[in-house]
């Protein structure tokens, strides 16, 4: 029903401008940039726009195109989507802001006005008040970002929901940072249409996208049974991870007043939550430590997590970190005890946590691992190598990429400190091994990990 946003064959870009620093212009040069469909600036004031004719009006246009992006003043956009439905365009994505966020009548009036218009002609609409998609594999890109401000990811199988522009774009920003690779993002602002459940059902059949990660600021009312069934399918196909944002009072008026949204009692959010098998991110950073996690890991067998540190203090707090998590950190069996006294020095300590000390060296962390790992009782390793120590020369790493594979078991590690931490950091990221600066992070990303392990052995 709503593939059109996504795989268009013609746009419109109802609002398209030549001036730089304009939203139109923005929005124009990234059509040209990438997409290979046909492409229809529409601005009164122009014949011709950066190469292309440019059309006075939707009327004029060679064909009905199959989206529309509109990016011209609210009080206009009522009129503009009556000559859209009636050439027959289906999908709209309306950037304009103006409309009910703004909490004043004529706002309220508008949105009505777009609803009504939306309804007479089976109009399917995006927005407004947002920036729209960014899709990498069809290149519909309406994020009025410029690159030099706003980076794109490379190609990948991460998909986005977001009902605020600005933090869908400073994630896609941070995905493009750290190599992540997106398959659509979307941030739909006041859905006056298109909703948080209709691009959850695009999104379950999307072969492109592997885990979905979600903003949200409210539900429309009478959504929320819908939203609930919806995202239980969802979870049985592929993990999907939430932020919920006004959990507060003061954050709902926020919200409100940010994209209209009915944000609503978040304990009632909470629960919804929990019975749709979502799994829960607490903050910015949780949502991208649990994303790299679920791009990289195998699932969990059970909570059983191993430790093995070059750093004693480091392992305590990873314990503490992991107990309150509801992992077990299981004591060490006596024979692989036995097993690790053999071949390690006296000072080291076998016991969970598995502290090889500040004299370590790769070689001692390959030789620990190369017993912990094929254990029954082992569920995830989490390895602290403090790069600091001299030891660690960088063996390591490319072992841990390899025992992943070999092992099919989650391999996550924890590297504090500046400049050596960041060199072992990228080049065990690169492998498929991630990284978290703090304990109480790594716990809670392999806690995400573990939780939809366990929804899936259910399904």
């Amino acid at each position: 029903m709503i593939d059109k946003f996504f795989n268009p064959s013609s746009v419109a870009i109802i609002g398209a401008s030549d001036k730089p620093g304009k939203v139109g212009r923005v929005i124009l040069e990234n059509f040209l940039k990438k997409f290979n469909g046909k492409i229809y600036p529409v601005n009164p004031n122009y014949d011709v726009m950066m190469g292309l004719k440019c059309y006075k009006s939707v009327s004029e246009l060679p064909e009905p195109p199959d989206l529309a992006v509109v990016v011209i003043p609210a009080p206009s956009v009522p009129e503009v989507l009556e000559e859209l439905g009636a050439r027959g365009t289906k999908a709209v994505i309306i950037i304009s802001g103006g409309f009910r966020e703004t909490n004043t009548p004529q706002g309220e009036m508008l949105e009505e006005k777009v609803k009504e218009i939306a309804a007479k002609y089976g109009i399917r609409i995006i927005g407004p008040n947002c920036i729209g998609i960014f899709d990498n594999w069809s290149s519909v890109d309406t994020f009025f970002l410029p690159e030099e401000k706003m980076k794109r990811p490379p190609k990948g199988y991460v998909g986005f929901i977001s009902q605020s522009g600005a933090f869908a774009s400073a994630i896609i920003d941070w995905m493009a940072y750290n190599n992540i690779g997106v398959s659509r993002a979307v941030s739909y602002g006041n859905k006056v249409d298109v909703d948080d459940v209709d691009l959850l059902k695009f999104f379950m059949s999307d072969e492109k996208t592997k885990i979905v990660l979600m903003y949200l600021e409210g539900l429309k009312t009478s959504r929320g049974k819908e939203f609930i069934k919806v995202a239980r399918e969802l979870v049985k196909v592929k993990p999907a991870v939430i932020y919920k944002a006004g959990k507060t009072s003061r954050g709902s008026m926020a919200a409100a007043s940010h994209t209209a949204a009915l944000a609503g009692d978040y304990s009632l959010y909470k629960s919804a939550i929990k019975q749709s098998g979502l799994i829960e991110a607490e903050s910015f950073d949780e949502i991208m430590d649990i994303a790299k996690v679920f791009l990289t890991q195998p699932l969990m067998n059970g909570n059983k997590v191993y430790v093995v540190t070059d750093a004693g203090g480091v392992g305590v707090m990873l314990t503490d970190a992991l107990t309150s998590q509801g992992f077990e950190m299981p004591r060490t069996p006596p024979d692989l005890k036995e097993e690790l006294r053999s071949i390690l020095p006296p000072h080291c300590i076998v016991e969970n946590p598995i502290d090889l000390t500040g004299d370590t060296d790769d070689e001692r962390y390959m030789k620990v691992l190369e017993r912990i790992l094929p254990r029954k009782e082992v569920d995830a390793v989490v390895v602290v190598a403090l790069p600091q120590v001299p030891g660690i020369r960088g063996l390591l790493a490319d072992y841990l990429i390899e025992a992943k594979n070999k092992y099919g078991k989650p391999i996550i590690a924890v590297a504090i400190g500046g400049e050596e931490a960041r060199k072992i950091s990228q080049k065990l990221e690169s492998g498929g091994i991630p990284v978290f600066e703090s304990p109480e992070r790594a716990a809670k990303a392999l806690k995400a990990l573990y939780a939809y392990s366990m929804i899936k052995k259910e399904v």
